[in-house]
């Protein structure tokens, strides 16, 4: 019988959303009071500060759009402004075909160093590359200009001003080097320069066609091999000729190592469209080119891959027949999924003690390693492990804490409270730059100017910096401007739970959860998880808004709610895009009665679920959700669920058990929060590195393949 979903949404009542004053520590320790919920957390201790009045935004919008239409004098704009330099490069790249040489160069000058000015620079670099004016070009470049088209341009440059030194053919064959893949069609002429000049000998030519091959590029590998000498050059078309379809002629190749790595590439792409095809193709060729594990690896890892991705009958047998040495991490996790969907427990413990010990004891492995345990009837170790995983906030942390009784773990840390400092951010002019060009909805320029300001700041200003985001609007720079920043990692900032889990639009969360009878928490995992709530966010697939919510999905649920439809731009109207959502929610959970169901399907559909529903029925929510074969869905509903946890500690102190969540419960029962200090745990069982029992011949496949794209 389908339980209720959350039907007391509405009872968690007036406490939510509210402001207590807990300290950060406290707020991790507390637990339910006489058995009620706790007082709602505090949000970061910080004065709010808005950068840009709506009369100055509303001026610099008005000038934008002018200077774009080309008639800037219908809504000038103050000098002064702070977007006074975006309002001129929309100008001027209206214009920058036609634009004076003196004019470009002005605007560089006084935007030197500027984000507006480095966006210009390359907008200019372009244009002077169309116009072939390679002085202009030579004197515009900067070494921080990114772009292989441009890169290959500025080659473009020097060799037409007579500079093709020693550094100019090093850069030439750096580009060269650079991947695998095809290079822009600017590079086309340096190229041609750097081969008439003796710059691409055979050895570069195939080190370029080798990387082509692990690229599955046979047109790059094509083009590589020209001026290779006769005999090499129809020995690489017929590498090519290989990576596209695997023939024949490829048994009487020379028996070298290039000839082993490009059949080994060229079966593994084979491998990955038709699985079953490494089954005849690959014997014969590891006879013929003596292929050793490694470079048969490659082919039977993809077959392996892609059948397990389907859960096909031969999974087991392919992935037993994979070489130790081609498992990778993802591999090792399909082995164990494989037997979980088969209900092998023993054969899935197998699997995870085969991993290697840093993924081992990630906290997802951790709990299912337990789970395991425990259905085999060993305890004690599963009690171990569950432990272990339980002090990572995390959900498979969640539900390992459910398994043992235990508390929540949690260890936020608040910004400090520095009003002083935070003001001096909010006044770096790279700053109100970026928060008055996100409020006028210029969201790649603000991001440019973001950028900028961030490579300066010294890690406190740059959480001011995200505090000031939020402040104005910006909630996802509590996502992109944390954690990992620049190419460096602080972990820490991972505890910055307020700034990391934002809150808006609380109200119509509140109540629109109350009129479906949902957990409002749900609603707002939700959202951090479609758009870190920003209502103009849109997909790929025409997802819209703050939920994400197609169009089409959209005009169904409004004309079953008898509310107007007002077209697909409706969805970026926040009120209406959670009104449609959190109803189209209600209406899946209906449907599927499970809630861990129901957010797979708000991801990946129905006939994704459907199929996952008949492959795997009856199974244990963990369970089902591990094994749902796209990764995007899979790693999805983990996420929804974890968020809707720490989302309840945001808004009640506590949380409602992870367990009772995943069906849809309303329980009275809360989870307290702790801080745990570092376990010093026992060891976990050693690994082993015997394999599950390997099936004594190759059954015969009884089931239809899925999409071969069906790990996403």
């Amino acid at each position: 019988m389908k339980l209720p979903l959350l039907a007391a949404g509405a009872a968690l009542g007036a406490a939510l959303f509210a402001t207590p004053t807990a300290t950060p520590r406290q707020q991790a320790d507390a637990g339910p009071r006489n058995g009620t919920p706790g007082r709602a957390l505090p949000g970061p201790a910080s004065t709010p500060i808005l950068i840009g009045s709506a009369a100055e935004l509303a001026s610099a919008r008005a000038a934008i759009e002018a200077a774009e239409r080309g008639t800037p004098d219908d809504a000038p704009l103050a000098a002064t402004h702070p977007l006074a330099g975006w309002v001129e490069y929309a100008s001027l790249r209206r214009r920058i075909d036609t634009l004076p040489t003196s004019v470009a160069e002005d605007f560089l000058q006084r935007h030197r160093g500027d984000a507006v000015g480095e966006t210009f620079r390359e907008q200019w670099l372009a244009a002077l590359a169309r116009r072939e004016d390679w002085p202009t070009f030579r004197a515009t470049w900067a070494p921080t200009v990114k772009s292989a088209a441009l890169r290959c341009a500025n080659l473009n440059a020097r060799q037409a001003l007579g500079q093709t030194d020693a550094d100019w053919t090093a850069d030439a064959q750096a580009l060269w080097r650079g991947s695998g893949k095809a290079l822009p069609n600017e590079c086309d002429a340096p190229m041609a320069v750097l081969a008439s000049r003796g710059g691409l000998p055979p050895a570069l030519r195939w080190e370029r066609i080798e990387k082509a091959a692990a690229e599955w590029q046979p047109a790059v590998m094509r083009a590589a091999a020209r001026g290779l000498p006769a005999e090499e050059f129809a020995l690489a078309n017929d590498y090519a000729a290989f990576i596209d379809a695997p023939h024949d002629r490829a048994l009487a190749w020379p028996k070298t190592a290039r000839s082993r790595l490009i059949a080994s590439h060229g079966l593994a792409k084979q491998a990955k469209a038709s699985p079953r095809s490494v089954d005849t193709q690959l014997p014969k060729f590891t006879e013929a080119l003596g292929l050793n594990d490694a470079e048969r690896g490659r082919a039977l890892y993809q077959a392996a891959l892609w059948t397990v991705a389907s859960y096909e009958a031969d999974s087991a047998w392919r992935l037993n027949a994979v070489p130790d040495v081609a498992y990778d991490e993802k591999l090792h996790e399909w082995r164990v999924r494989e037997a979980m969907a088969r209900s092998d427990w023993k054969a899935a413990l197998a699997a995870i003690r085969r991993m290697g010990d840093k993924q081992r004891r990630d906290s997802r492995w951790r709990y299912f390693e337990a789970r395991l345990l425990e259905i085999d009837g060993d305890k004690t170790n599963a009690r171990i492990l569950y432990a272990d995983a339980a002090t990572k906030p995390e959900f498979h942390g969640f539900l390992a804490a459910d398994r043992i009784g235990a508390p929540y773990a949690l260890c936020p840390i608040e910004p400090k409270a520095d009003f002083t400092a935070k003001s001096a951010v909010a006044r770096d002019p790279a700053m109100q730059r970026a928060m008055q060009l996100y409020r006028i909805e210029r969201g790649a320029w603000a991001e440019r100017e973001w950028n900028e300001a961030l490579a300066r700041f010294r890690p406190q200003q740059r959480i001011h910096a995200v505090e000031i985001a939020q402040d104005n609007g910006w909630f996802d720079r509590g996502v992109f401007g944390l954690v990992n920043v620049g190419g460096k990692s602080y972990p820490d900032e991972l505890r910055l739970y307020h700034l990391r889990f934002p809150l808006h639009h609380d109200d119509t969360i509140r109540r629109e959860a109350a009129k479906h009878g949902i957990d409002p928490t749900w609603v707002a995992a939700e959202i951090r998880a479609e758009s870190v709530f920003n209502p103009k966010a849109r997909s790929h697939a025409d997802a819209r808004g703050l939920m994400q919510v197609l169009p089409s999905t959209g005009a169904g649920v409004a004309k079953r709610l008898g509310l107007p439809w007002r077209g697909g731009d409706s969805l970026y109207e926040s009120d209406f895009n959670i009104q449609l959502g959190t109803a189209y929610l209600r209406e899946l959970e209906d449907k599927y009665g499970q809630t861990y169901v129901a957010i797979a399907a708000y991801n990946a559909g129905p006939a994704p679920v459907a199929r996952w529903q008949s492959q795997r029925p009856g199974m244990d929510a963990d369970f089902w959700i591990e094994t749902i074969s796209y990764k995007e869905t899979r790693d999805y509903v983990a996420r929804i669920l974890a968020f809707s946890v720490i989302y309840d500690w945001r808004l009640n102190r506590n949380a409602m058990p992870i367990t009772d969540r995943l069906a849809g419960r309303m329980v009275d029962t809360r989870k307290p929060f702790t801080c745990p200090l570092p376990p010093d745990l026992p060891e976990a069982p050693a690994a082993q590195p015997g394999p599950a029992a390997k099936p004594a011949a190759k059954p015969t496949p009884t089931r239809t393949r899925g999409k071969p794209n069906s790990e996403r």
